[in-house]
């Protein structure tokens, strides 16, 4: 079998945990593997690693490659460069099982963001699934309601097949009288966006049903290059799986997710699968609380004094508060949007980034300079690279560092200082056992991480 993972999305509702550029896929929530780790090695059980591919948008493309090699360094990325929604990303990722000449097999097409522990099961479901798959069928996971959820669309199934239904009807999300009527029926699922089937089937459906996607396939020359190219792309319209061809199509089947199962989509979504105290409290962080009920609090550096409330959530980062109530975390999109159309950097990046070599941390910045400290892990290094539009100062506080300035090497140790000029082709190294710290003062007429020119890199930017 093989196994497509879907790790475009950006998990707005999640924030601010969750950014733009860090979004909920590559982050851990019981400081171990991240989600998008958890659904890669889940599929392990299916697909061998070079036959599990993740397609995500080319901004995410190195974190994405970086977690995954932690795992298995045979796994597949393909990078999309601009969010087209799930079926042009799953259409692309099928025509590169053909182009690799396996349009005969089974794929399982998954989300990177769920939160799956009962891995028994779900294989057991998916083995349920994998005969009506091989019979011609599109089968896609449903999720028994337990309760009227507004925040997932529904499935209807209607006659019953061997081991599932045939759907009848896929229904958008529906408001809370709807879904009440939709649970106490007992014909509709939860649409968890899990589907399986035959690569040639799934491609036959995109070209009877989505022909302005389909007819763009063969442009893709995933031989050549695994990042899609824009020309290409762009001529994909923006639209998901179901719109595509999941409501159109006369193939699908619906199997029941026999294990648990969460996409972590809302705030409280995670409030629901985790441990909570005596007062059904969640709370990470320095969080104290006096009289605090049935609510979620998270803290990430600041303490955190909550008193007198119940059923909320207050989560505090480096650079972003939110607060909401429990039965309102899905409106917080709106916020998100708010701060996206006001350009706020706090939907973008956290203060601190996570690259392949180490981290940094953005400290205070202003009107042409910016600060930071740098992390430079053992044994790595960040690429050889210069900068238009500002010069950059470095003093070393922990570890020594190997610094490359116009092709002369600089062994910098804690105390010591070095002045990289703008243009100056220069390189960060820490070819040591131990973490080299550094704080970096950025000066300039534009500060951004985009005035970054590459030369050489280990890790495959230039």
């Amino acid at each position: 079998m093989k196994s497509i993972i879907l790790a475009g999305g950006s998990g707005s509702r999640l924030w601010p945990l969750s950014r733009d550029e860090y979004p909920k896929q590559l982050l851990s929530f019981d400081d171990k593997e991240s989600l998008l780790q958890k659904t890669f090695n889940r599929l392990c059980s299916f697909s061998k690693p070079s036959e599990i591919v993740t397609i995500t948008n080319v901004k995410h493309f190195q974190n994405i490659k970086l977690q995954l090699n932690k795992i298995d360094k045979n796994n597949v990325v393909i990078g999309e460069p601009i969010g087209k929604n799930t079926a042009p990303a799953i259409a692309s990722t099928l025509e590169y099982f053909r182009q690799a000449g396996t349009d005969d097999d089974i794929v399982l097409i998954v989300p990177s963001d769920h939160l799956i522990k009962d891995t028994e099961k779900f294989n057991k479901t998916v083995e349920q699934g994998l005969a009506l798959a091989k019979q011609g069928n599109i089968v896609t996971f449903g999720i028994k309601p337990n309760y009227p959820e507004t925040g997932y669309g529904y499935i209807k199934v209607g006659a019953p097949l061997s081991c599932g239904y045939k759907v009848e009807k896929f229904e958008e999300k529906p408001d809370f009288e709807t879904a009440k009527k939709y649970l106490e029926s007992g014909e509709y699922y939860w649409n968890g966006g899990i589907f399986m089937g035959k690569i040639s089937t799934f491609l036959s459906e995109f070209e009877k049903y989505a022909p302005d996607i389909y007819s763009n396939l063969p442009e893709l020359n995933f031989l050549q290059d695994l990042k899609i190219k824009y020309s290409v792309y762009e001529k994909m319209p923006s639209i998901s799986v179901d719109y595509a061809i999941m409501e159109k199509s006369d193939k699908i089947a619906l199997v029941e997710l026999l294990s648990d199962w969460n996409d972590l989509g809302s705030w409280q979504s995670m409030y629901k699968v985790k441990d909570k105290d005596s007062d059904g409290n969640v709370l990470t962080g320095k969080v104290i609380t006096e009289g605090v009920k049935n609510s979620l609090i998270y803290s990430q550096k600041e303490v955190v004094a909550v008193s007198g409330l119940e059923n909320i959530i207050l989560v505090e980062t480096e650079d972003a508060i939110m607060a909401c109530k429990m039965d309102e975390s899905q409106d917080v999109k709106k916020l998100y949007e708010k701060l996206k159309s006001v350009e706020s950097d706090t939907i973008k990046l956290h203060k601190t980034v996570f690259r392949p070599w180490g981290y940094y941390t953005c400290m205070n910045s202003g009107e042409g300079y910016l600060t930071k400290t740098i992390c430079v892990l053992p044994k790595q290094k960040l690429s050889v690279q210069s900068h238009n539009h500002r010069s950059e100062h470095w003093v070393v506080l922990e570890g020594e560092a190997l610094v490359l300035l116009d092709g002369e090497k600089h062994y910098i140790k804690s105390g010591e200082s070095i002045d990289i000029p703008v243009q100056a082709k220069h390189s960060l190294q820490n070819p040591y056992d131990k973490e080299l710290k550094i704080i970096e003062v950025q000066k300039g007429d534009y500060i951004s991480e985009d005035d970054i020119i590459r030369y050489e890199d280990c890790y495959g930017r230039v």
